[in-house]
């Protein structure tokens, strides 16, 4: 085999290593498992695909011009169904073999992307911080002592570690962007039912993205147009509606300095510099008022919505309580508390919510902000599991209550080496242009892709 150590996994360079026969997807693949297993220490992967099954998929792959995924490896987090293996949603008791492959899963595969495994994460998909697991918390790529972030903790090292060249996540209050924030890579946070969600072990079912994890903004923008698609099976799947226009120059909502004290310090100048970034590239800046957007945020796991959560696996966690990890135990068993009646104040109370916000959205296209407020050590976590959870959620977890898409982007390295990102956020159906934003932002800014020292 080849050596690919120097090979970067994003999608356009396999693409092209593939057409000048640089490389070929069985020695990329050998070269997958090799970074694996260098990796092994970091608590990535619930299950791989056996080494030997992943190389027969990728000899047996048809013309790479039928397979517009030809020869990319992939992975998914385990809360997603793959027909044959087990799906655990990070609780072995929980754990049952797939009968069918979940349809986005399903269309990556008949793009010609190989699976490489299911990636770790918090229990349940309940949590930002990447610690809820048995199976073990994941590591932060740039320095093991610090959180990787959750829940899609497993999907972002992979891909961040250049072990895969994408990978699912799920998101219901940021655990697509948080994880992609820590690990200096794209978070994509699509338009709610735009990917099918059916196959995952559902969270708040109502509010559940299928997100995507990539190393550039291009290779989230192949991924999102492959699995996209109406799914009839799914009561949440919604038609996607392309934008009328993408506007050359966007008018950016950015808060003001109230807001911005949440922030820690090296943090709020990192984020000054990307938004004076985008004014440079021709695009206005206009404080807005986002206290509406960080209100509705509180609803999620302070109102009623903890009761879907339980709606979900509430019964199974009566039944095991020794078998699920406290903290993921007593917030899912507090959704138990909320009456029928508190289920509508707090439905009444979001549309008031989102009243507010109509008005910012009158003004602006997109609204930019940090994708989390600070990140934190393991051992910080471990004393304060709840409050630090929290505080990471300060600026995602109004997003999917508000039918928001959203981008987690890269946006530079404190200077402790840990990365910080932006998340730009758009109405339903604005994917392409939060994605069209991102791209001429980082071709200005060009960071390195992920952990891979590439750029």
């Amino acid at each position: 085999m080849k050596d690919l150590a120097g090979l970067s996994f994003d999608i356009l360079t396999l693409r092209e290593s593939y057409k000048s026969g640089a490389a070929r997807p069985v020695e990329v693949i050998w070269e997958a498992y090799k970074r694996i297993a260098a990796m092994a220490n970091n608590p990535v992967w619930i299950h791989l695909v056996p080494e030997e099954q992943a190389l027969g998929a990728a000899q047996e792959l048809g013309p790479p011009a039928n397979s517009p995924l030809f020869g990319i490896p992939f992975a998914v987090k385990d809360n997603l169904d793959v027909a044959g293996l087990t799906t655990t949603a990070g609780c072995p008791a929980f754990s049952h073999v797939a009968i069918e492959t979940a349809p986005v899963v399903q269309r990556l595969l008949a793009a010609g992307a190989i699976l490489i495994g299911k990636t770790n994460l918090d229990q349940f998909a309940t949590g930002l911080v990447g610690t809820r697991s048995p199976y073990g918390a994941c590591t932060n790529v740039f320095d093991e002592r610090y959180i990787a972030g959750g829940s899609s903790s497993g999907s972002a090292v992979a891909v961040s570690a250049g072990l895969v060249s994408f990978a699912l996540g799920t998101d219901t209050a940021g655990s697509g962007r948080v994880p992609a924030a820590f690990a200096n890579i794209i978070g994509l946070k699509p338009t709610r039912g735009a990917l099918s969600s059916r196959g995952v072990v559902p969270a708040c079912r109502s509010l559940d993205c299928v997100s995507i994890f990539s190393l550039t903004a291009d290779d989230a923008e192949t991924v999102f147009a492959i699995s996209m698609n109406y799914d009839n099976r799914d009561p949440y799947s919604r038609r996607f509606r392309d934008p009328a226009q993408i506007p050359a120059q966007f008018r950016i909502g950015i808060p003001g300095s109230q807001i911005l004290d949440l922030v820690e310090n090296e943090y709020r100048a990192m984020f000054a510099q990307a938004a004076a970034r985008f004014a440079s590239l021709g695009h206005s800046l206009i404080q807005v008022d986002v206290q509406p957007f960080l209100s509705t945020a509180e609803l999620l796991y302070n109102g009623p919505w903890v009761a879907e959560r339980f709606a979900s696996v509430g019964k199974f966690i009566k039944e095991h309580p020794q078998d699920v990890h406290p903290v993921v135990r007593d917030i899912i068993l507090g959704g138990e508390k909320f009456s029928a009646s508190a289920v509508f104040e707090g439905q009444y109370r979001l549309e008031e919510l989102r009243k507010q916000t109509d008005a910012v959205w009158d003004i602006v296209d997109v609204l930019l902000l940090p994708t989390t407020p600070d990140i934190y050590r393991l051992a910080q976590v471990e004393q304060e599991p709840v409050s630090l959870n929290s505080r990471l959620g300060t600026f995602t977890n109004f997003t999917n209550l508000l039918d928001l898409a959203a981008i987690a982007v890269p946006a530079g390295f404190r200077a402790n080496g840990l990365p910080f990102g932006i998340t730009i956020l758009g109405s339903a159906y604005s994917d392409l242009g939060l994605l069209a934003l991102s791209r001429s932002y980082l071709s200005s800014l060009r960071p390195p892709l992920g952990a891979t020292k590439v750029s």
